[in-house]
């Protein structure tokens, strides 16, 4: 296992500083959000250090996934909410420095919002050129 030091995220993962964990396996950890926008709000972190979403091997991203279903039917079986939220930042926006996957309890009136961008600088009016952009550079 590839573990960053001095990586908080590695470190929570890992057990190596004290958080409340609700599920693990061998390649993650699931645990509490210590800042929950709802009740049950979790993080899923790969044991191993990754930053983005595209740097994760394939058996660390099933585990991923795997425990994001799992997470959601325990929420839901646990807390009945409206609806659950599944999201990740990456780049300069992950707050972590260390791959995580939010999974979050939502109700009507939580108060939670996805806020829009002030603009999309155009982007809306150029559907079909990004849509043959993406294609023309899709190597998959």
């Amino acid at each position: 296992m590839n573990m960053k030091t001095s990586c908080l995220g590695c470190e929570i993962a890992n057990g190596i500083v004290e958080v409340n964990v609700v599920y693990e396996n061998e390649y993650i950890s699931c645990v509490l959000d210590i800042a929950p926008f709802n009740e049950g709000h979790m993080i899923i972190l790969p044991k191993e250090h990754f930053h983005d979403v595209d740097e994760i091997t394939p058996e660390v991203l099933s585990a991923i996934m795997n425990a994001s279903v799992r997470m959601t039917k325990l929420l839901k079986q646990t807390f009945q909410p409206d609806g659950i939220t599944i999201c990740q930042n990456g780049g300069i926006f992950n707050d972590l420095n260390h791959y995580h996957m939010h999974v979050i309890p939502r109700y009507a009136d939580d108060g939670f919002t996805w806020s829009e961008p002030l603009t999309d600088h155009g982007a809306g009016l150029r559907l079909k050129e990004t849509r043959q952009r993406l294609i023309d550079e899709m190597t998959l």
